[in-house]
């Protein structure tokens, strides 16, 4: 049976996720971004290696695409995952208008081995009082003046 392209890609992700295993270098993650048919970058997790909660393999990708592209916006590309994306990582290909997502694993398979993150799925629908990290607003009039002079620039960049 021929690989597709698709299954090309998601082989790459997995297989980042199994080097990191035998490396023992991280979280069993992997992530490829894809433009037009083409690798744009390839990422392992890398919590450890970087001391870096945040370098779940979709997040580091996402940086070394868009540095290589020269831009914060994938619209066009596609990731392919070794992992349903958890919440954080979610939020940063919608952030980076990532076309498609392809994944491996769910987000079960992931808490079957130790990476739930359902707290934090049950943690964002509660109001901010009652979430187990305190959240304390202060100096919203300060900080809202600032929001005013964003809005009033003529030349803003478009997000």
């Amino acid at each position: 049976m021929e690989e597709t392209g698709n299954e090309k890609f998601m082989q790459m992700a997995i297989d980042l996720s199994e080097y990191n295993v035998r490396q023992a270098q991280g979280g069993p993650f992997g992530a490829v971004i894809v433009k037009d048919g083409m690798v744009v970058a390839r990422s392992a997790n890398r919590v450890i290696q970087q001391n870096d909660p945040t370098a779940h393999a979709e997040v580091s990708v996402i940086r070394l695409a868009c540095q290589e592209l020269g831009t914060f916006d994938l619209e066009g590309c596609e990731i392919y995952t070794s992992c349903e994306p958890c919440p954080m990582c979610l939020g940063a290909i919608y952030w980076a208008r990532i076309s498609k997502i392809y994944y491996a694993n769910t987000k079960k398979d992931a808490a079957d081995i130790g990476f739930d993150d359902h707290f934090i799925y049950n943690e964002l629908e509660k109001p901010m009082d009652e979430r187990k990290l305190p959240c304390v607003q202060m100096m919203h009039t300060e900080a809202l003046a600032i929001f005013d002079q964003w809005k009033g620039l003529e030349n803003k960049p478009d997000y």
